[in-house]
């Protein structure tokens, strides 16, 4: 079957986005120090990259936010199956912004920031095969 070539190139642009967040991601946590709000930062923004991809795929529009939570049930709709997935992932949204200024909370600890890459990990590889391989980066 034939794809659309805009969309397959549209959605092929946001799982790469995201592979490149998990790649900061890793680079930062291996840092010394770690840099651990950065990489909740870019495990967070893996996560929404993929979500974008996926709602891309399915001809699901989005507007600009980094709400898990809403493109998360946006994605549970498409999918149900994922839901139990993205429940898991939607505390990831305060990421987005919780460590980015000063005077916000202390970083997070080595452990949340290696539990937020292995979430952001999991959504990546569970939307990557709910998508033709032609799509994959």
């Amino acid at each position: 079957m034939q794809h659309d070539p805009a969309l397959v190139a549209e959605t092929r642009a946001w799982l790469t986005k995201a592979l490149q967040d998990l790649a900061a991601a890793v680079h930062d946590l291996k840092a010394s120090p770690p840099l651990t709000s950065d990489t909740a930062f870019h495990a967070q923004q893996a996560v929404e990259k993929a979500l974008k991809a996926f709602l891309t795929w399915h001809g699901q529009g989005f507007r600009k936010t980094h709400n898990l939570i809403e493109l998360g049930e946006s994605c549970s709709e498409i999918d149900r199956t994922l839901d139990p997935l993205l429940r898991r992932a939607a505390p990831l949204t305060e990421y987005a912004w919780k460590f980015r200024y000063p005077g916000n909370p202390d970083d997070p600890s080595i452990e949340e920031a290696e539990e937020a890459l292995a979430t952001a990990r999991e959504v990546y590889d569970a939307l990557l095969t709910r998508v033709p391989d032609v799509v994959g980066p």
